[in-house]
């Protein structure tokens, strides 16, 4: 899901260590458009962390890795044709692209689409219930006492839905990040002061 055509995933092969050496995870990638002018759309985020922070992306962010792939795209040139590099977070209520988002998010209401019919649909909305197995739980919207496992290959579009308990966890991983930025600076600071 992190990317829909061959063209995609051969591009996140690519780009994978160059974001990861970078500090940046890929959650999407898509190759757009016609073959006069394409968009190569890429989201990323800091990889969540057990203290809450990561799963951001700010403007900052955004330029370091859009820097650090056109530094591999331009020589390496496996686009044909004119293109066009935007590097975007997620945003809060991100796609669910990769097993892992389902367990990092568990908890929180998501839509699901499945490329087969199950259950009697192919659409589900409901509380995402962690992973087992390789397969995605959910908590289905209105039925109570009822989670239901999808394999996770059968999955082909998933969102976070955005909600209270989305809100505050975002405003959590902000403040996480901030603290995380302070710090930082902070430390920054005693050591330019101790070189003194």
């Amino acid at each position: 899901m992190r990317g829909k055509t061959q063209e995609d995933r051969d591009l996140i092969e690519l780009l994978d260590p160059v974001a990861e050496s970078l500090g940046y995870e890929i959650v999407r990638l898509r190759l757009m458009g016609g073959a006069e002018q394409r968009r190569l759309q890429i989201m990323a985020e800091h990889p969540l962390q057990e203290d809450g922070s990561g799963g951001d992306m700010n403007v900052e962010d955004c330029a370091r890795l859009s820097r650090g792939l056109s530094e591999v795209l331009d020589p390496a040139d496996p686009i044909s044709g004119e293109y066009t590099l935007e590097v975007s977070s997620p945003g809060i209520d991100r796609p669910l692209t990769r097993l892992k988002d389902f367990d990092d998010y568990a908890g929180l209401d998501a839509r699901i689409e499945l490329d087969r019919v199950a259950e009697g649909r192919k659409r589900f909305k409901g509380e995402l219930a962690g992973v087992e197995d390789d397969q995605v739980g959910l908590n289905i919207e209105g039925e109570d006492d009822v989670t239901v496992y999808f394999p996770f290959a059968w999955i082909i579009d998933a969102k976070l839905v955005l909600t209270d308990a989305l809100m505050d966890r975002g405003a959590k991983q902000r403040a996480a990040r901030l603290k995380s930025e302070t710090d930082q600076s902070d430390n920054d600071d005693l050591s330019e002061s101790e070189e003194d």
